[in-house]
């Protein structure tokens, strides 16, 4: 049991000391570059530069090979990409269309629809959601997802990492300090802010949605060797088409069904949950029907 939380509490630790690290260098870049954006989300940033630069000397120290933290040779990854993007459409556009059908998404008839901006618009969020993905997956279902599974049983593993997944969407302030009233300190006010926030019961429905990403993500990931491309290419596949959604459609929360999703982002909540604990459930019950 201690082993267990010594190794589940691990990752917290090595946030922390990555997030305090920023709390210091922004400090500094405002003092020196002044306040190009808020004091609160060059301290984010920053966290997801640290984080993204210690999966290299991480995996050298804890002995993790580039093939283990789930990479391939390039047109074998390139291939995975597409089938992962593929695996994202099939699971979550069932969900668009039920959200379309139930009168939860509402077409923006206010928007002014043309063949470039829609392009522009496809073009923009995929790229974004290729960015996001390329730093979420390394790190979620790359070096935490194994550097746990080395130390605990794989359902235990991709619980944990799905759990720091889902968590680190609701870390984050709103709370705005001036460059005047900046102090050393002050980054660890807010940090103190964005760890309450978990606590706030109004971001229940979409943290669950998102530990279910996060474990459907970690069962593909341990499923199938060397396949941080499909995770890649699905965890794309999934954001680009929230972004699209929102640029296309609105939510009605005055819907009788509005409580299927969630504030966070309109998509994600009660339903997605429930689809993708599904298609998890249904992954293992196949699985094991072809093993017999």
């Amino acid at each position: 049991m201690l082993r267990t939380l010594y190794y589940a509490l691990l990752p917290l630790l090595i946030l922390l000391i990555a997030i305090a690290l920023a709390c210091f260098i922004s400090y500094f870049v405002v003092l020196s570059f002044g306040e190009f954006v808020e004091f609160r989300k060059i301290i984010s940033k920053s966290t997801q530069v640290l984080l993204i630069l210690s999966i290299v000397p991480l995996s050298y120290y804890l002995k993790i090979s580039k093939t283990e933290l789930g990479f391939t040779s390039l047109p074998v990854f390139l291939k995975q990409l597409v089938l992962g993007f593929g695996l994202g459409l099939l699971t979550l556009l069932p969900v668009f269309i039920v959200l379309y059908l139930l009168g939860i998404n509402v077409l923006d008839e206010t928007q002014l629809w043309t063949t470039g901006w829609i392009i522009k618009n496809v073009m923009i969020s995929l790229l974004l959601a290729l960015l996001i993905s390329l730093i979420e997956e390394p790190l979620f279902r790359g070096l935490l997802l194994v550097s746990l599974q080395k130390k605990l049983p794989v359902m235990l593993a991709i619980l944990i990492s799905a759990s720091y997944y889902a968590a680190l969407h609701f870390i984050n302030s709103n709370t705005h300090i001036a460059t005047q009233d900046l102090k050393l300190y002050s980054g660890f006010t807010l940090l103190t802010e964005a760890f309450t926030n978990l606590l706030n019961p109004a971001i229940f429905s979409a943290f669950l949605a998102l530990l279910m990403v996060g474990i459907f993500l970690g069962v593909l990931r341990t499923q199938l060797k060397a396949s941080l491309g499909f995770c890649i290419g699905c965890h794309t596949c999934w954001v680009w088409q929230i972004k699209l959604n929102k640029s296309l459609f609105n939510t009605d929360f005055t819907s009788e069904y509005h409580y299927l999703v969630s504030s966070y982002d309109g998509v994600i909540g009660p339903l997605v949950s429930l689809w993708l604990l599904l298609a998890v459930i249904s992954y293992f019950i196949f699985h094991n029907f072809k093993k017999a």
